[in-house]
């Protein structure tokens, strides 16, 4: 929708009068990377196959390619522009196709790169979640068995950059609708769930069968419908309501309706498909809301890039560079053929700052891309680990 300048400025003034939701940043006083000696890390061992990390590397340097070499990025207190980032993943690149023992890598990556690490929170530790991309059956029509809607963004849906308007507000956003004349907070979970805000309006993008697979969906905010003549069609995020997450595991214990061990994805579901007279006020009570849009090639993360499966993290865009090489040492599930976690080991990995989230938030979380399918599923749904979180970069 065409905005002329009178509304942009009542978007403005709505932000500080009605309070509108706003995205911005947390930046505060922390500096979220300070640089550590290399001897911290023994090992640069990585678990995956290199083919992943490589391709991960490029949809990197494709998104610092989109930028003006001199777009700065924060490491600390060390500022780097894109080219220079854009110089260390062809430095890594090269090192990583020597051949030789991980010891003989580890030496030359520890020569060539500094290391920063994330400060964390309790004790510098971060804590790692996962998230996954599901597979949901669906359809572009409407029928008694795909009777809830997915959404696109609708045409009332305003973002407005308050940072064109006052430097001090730089980074933040404020999303609205234009109601009457005015700007005003855009609608809910709560509204458009349960009042039916932009029900037959035009903006169903996708019919599924379960409005709790469609609530996970967005907290994913990517996922595969799979159509009933056997299509795929991919779906990803496009915008968001603006209002904040609000995580339903903790609403559920808080309301002593779960315990704190009986929280995960899949006990979540369990239990509100087991209580379908509660499902729609407790999921409400999230009132973030997520619109998708039809892509060829995904899942889209917050660069405008595919995320590589294990390979792309999440994290707080205000905090950490984007696009950047990262190594993470946390724990992961051992999970057998059954689909049962029989263990948990300690695993480290290189990974490529990638993608945002509602709810990741702050130098201490860190959302890892688990993939598509059951074993995904399995571990986004159960890793909530502490570890550590580093970024590199190459020497100048």
């Amino acid at each position: 929708m065409a905005l002329n300048m009178r509304t942009k400025l009542l978007c403005l003034f709505i932000f500080f009068l009605a309070g509108c939701a706003v995205i911005a940043p947390e930046r505060g006083e922390i500096t979220p990377l300070v640089p550590v000696d290399p001897r911290e890390l023994r090992t640069l061992e990585d678990d995956l196959d290199q083919p992943s990390l490589e391709l991960a590397i490029y949809r990197s340097m494709k998104y610092y390619n989109r930028l003006p070499e001199t777009r700065e990025f924060l490491f600390g207190d060390r500022v780097c522009t894109a080219g220079e980032l854009k110089e260390s993943l062809r430095e890594f690149l090269k090192i990583i196709r020597i051949p030789g023992s991980n010891n003989d890598r580890t030496k030359r990556i520890k020569q060539a790169f500094d290391i920063y690490k994330s400060v964390g929170r309790r004790g510098g530790k971060v804590l790692f979640t996962g998230y996954y991309e599901p597979i949901l059956a669906g359809s572009f029509d409407r029928t008694p068995e795909y009777r809830y809607p997915i959404y696109r963004t609708p045409d009332d849906h305003v973002v407005v950059d308050l940072g064109k308007f006052r430097e001090k507000y730089r980074g933040e956003r404020v999303v609205a609708r234009i109601e009457d004349g005015r700007a005003v907070p855009y609608y809910t979970r709560g509204d458009i769930d349960i009042k039916g805000s932009l029900e037959g309006r035009g903006f169903e993008l996708l019919w599924l069968s379960d409005p709790v697979d469609i609530f996970f969906l967005q907290i994913q905010g990517s996922g595969v419908v799979k159509l009933p003549g056997g299509g795929l069609v991919q779906v990803s995020y496009e915008q968001s309501n603006g209002h904040p997450y609000r995580s339903v595991g903790r609403l559920l214990v808080e309301q002593g309706k779960m315990s704190l061990e009986e929280v995960s994805l899949r006990g979540i579901k369990k239990y509100l498909r087991a209580h379908p007279e509660e499902m729609l006020d407790i999921l409400s009570c999230n009132e973030s809301y997520v619109f998708f849009r039809i892509v060829e090639e995904g899942p889209v993360g917050s660069l405008n890039v595919p995320v590589t499966s294990g390979r792309s993290i999440a994290t707080d865009a205000g905090m950490f560079p984007r696009g950047a090489l990262a190594f993470i040492r946390v724990k992961k599930p051992v999970i057998d053929k059954d689909g049962n976690i029989v263990s948990w080991e300690t695993f480290s990995r290189f990974v490529l700052n990638q993608d945002a989230g509602g709810a990741i938030k702050g130098p201490g979380r860190v959302d890892l891309f688990c993939g598509r399918g059951r074993n995904a599923e399995i571990m986004a749904g159960h890793l909530k680990e502490e570890g550590d979180l580093y970024f590199l970069v190459k020497k100048k």
